[in-house]
This record gives C-alpha cells, structure tokens and sequence, in this order.
C-alpha cells in the first residue's frame, strides 16, 4: 500500500531531553528549590532556573507554558540571544511563524553571531515555500558556523524544492559526513529547528539513496531505496545501472530492494 503523503514541513525539534533525562532534570529543579544548607552556595541562579524549567516545558510538548516561561525571561533578560531563539522555537512549533520570525531576529539583534538563529529564519521562509530567501538565511547561518549537520540539511531541502538537485545532493552529502544519521527523527541541539519531509518524498528517499550509496553506506541506501519503493516511485529501479550506485549495487541489502514486491506487483498490472 502507498503510505501518506509527507507534509511539506515537519518540524523536530529536539530538545537534549530524553524522558530519562527529562526526569533528571525534573529532579534538578527539586533539589534547586529546596532550602539549602546553611553555607552551601545554590548550584543554578534563579534564571537558569527558569530557563531550565521552561525547556522541561518544551520537552513535554506543553507548549503555551513554554512560551509564557520563555517570555517572563526575556523580560528578566531583555539582551539574552539564547532566550529570544528558544522563544521563536516555541512559537514555531506552536504553529505561529509571524512570532516566531521576529523572536529569531531579536536573538540575531542581542547577537550577529547567533548562527542557529539565523537557521531559524530559514525554516520559516522555507515554510511559506519562499526557498530562495531560506537559501540566504542558510548560507549566513553556515558562513558563521560551517559544522551544523542540520543547517545542511535544510539547505538540501530548500534547493531540492527549487529543483536544484545537484545543489540539493552536495548539501545532503555534506550533513551526512558530518552525522550519518542526520535523517534520522532526532536531533543535536534544541536550538535548532530540523525540517523533516518533503513534498515528493518517493524522489527525496531516492536522493537521500543515491547520497549514502556515494559514500559506500549500503545499509542507508537500502533503507532509502526501499523508502523510495514503498512510496510509489517506480524509477528506483533505476540504481541498478545508476554509477552513483555503484559502490553498494552488489551489496546483499542493496539487492533485495529489487525482489519484487507482491504488492507492488499488482498495483503495476
């Protein structure tokens, strides 16, 4: 059965809180806002505090709390980039690009050299499907910080909805040498919002194939290519003779995904 559709953008956004962790800090917070012992000096300041608080809100996907604990800081700390980025994250996420954009360009007015913001940018021109603006916010971003896996990543994405695709490879290669596992749902840092999907997936896992196979990682191409199948399109048959492929097409896995499909099969009659 051909699975859904992707939306055109999905956002991850990953916070470095694990449910594990999203317990330990939980803890943290306890033993923060107990009374101390007499001489003994509290580990975090009451806005780090808050801060903390206010990413185990994210984390939890309580996203109108989030918003107004991040907001109380940025009055408290009306200079803080970070602050303003995790603002605009929320907002984002939330489904309000309006708030989000101009909490970004408050983070990159408290500080030009705030490189995830400026990232941040780029998904909400990419979300209102202007890729070429999103392409500029994401050269700026990798001219301030070039080993960002996911600016990247985003970048692929905007020049593979301009048909770029050349472009869109080189940059999908570029994230993948940097983490193998950039496509993966996951993600290095809260601060930086990832795109997922895209608007034909079948070509995109083709693509994202092609890229592992040129790097010789048969495991992700027959992942992806297998992707590619199941999502309907039928040119991925075309790696067997593709010489991008040529490093893993003998590869057990990589030949599997040319056994044919039953169901698959009866679509084509």
């Amino acid at each position: 059965m051909k699975r859904m559709i992707l939306p055109a953008l999905f956002l991850i956004l990953v916070f470095p809180l694990t449910s594990r962790a999203q317990q330990d800090a939980a803890g943290q917070v306890r033993q923060v806002s107990a009374v101390q012992p007499a001489g003994v000096q509290p580990q975090m300041t009451p806005l780090q505090l808050g801060e903390l608080r206010a990413d185990i809100l994210m984390a939890r996907k309580m996203y109108p709390e989030a918003i107004k604990a991040y907001e109380k800081l940025t009055r408290q700390e009306p200079k803080n980039p970070t602050v303003f980025n995790k603002l605009g994250v929320a907002y984002e996420v939330w489904g309000n690009n309006g708030l989000a954009e101009r909490y970004f360009k408050k983070a990159i007015k408290a500080d030009k050299t705030y490189a995830s913001a400026y990232n941040n940018v780029g998904t909400v021109e990419y979300a209102k499907h202007h890729y070429g603006n999103a392409i500029k916010w994401y050269g700026k971003t990798l001219k301030l910080r070039a080993d960002m896996p996911a600016v990247y990543s985003n970048l692929g994405y905007a020049y593979f909805d301009e048909k770029k695709y050349p472009e869109a490879m080189s940059c999908f290669q570029k994230a993948i040498q940097i983490d193998p596992l950039i496509f993966q749902e996951k993600g290095d840092n809260g601060s930086v919002v990832q795109q997922r999907g895209i608007t034909d997936p079948g070509l995109f896992y083709f693509f994202v194939a092609r890229t592992y196979a040129q790097l010789g990682n048969a495991e992700r191409t027959a992942h992806y290519l297998t992707m590619a199948r199941d999502d309907g399109y039928q040119r991925f048959v075309s790696a067997k003779t593709d010489p991008a492929f040529a490093k893993v097409i003998k590869d057990p896995l990589v030949t599997a995904v040319f056994t044919p499909v039953p169901e698959l099969a009866d679509k084509r009659r």
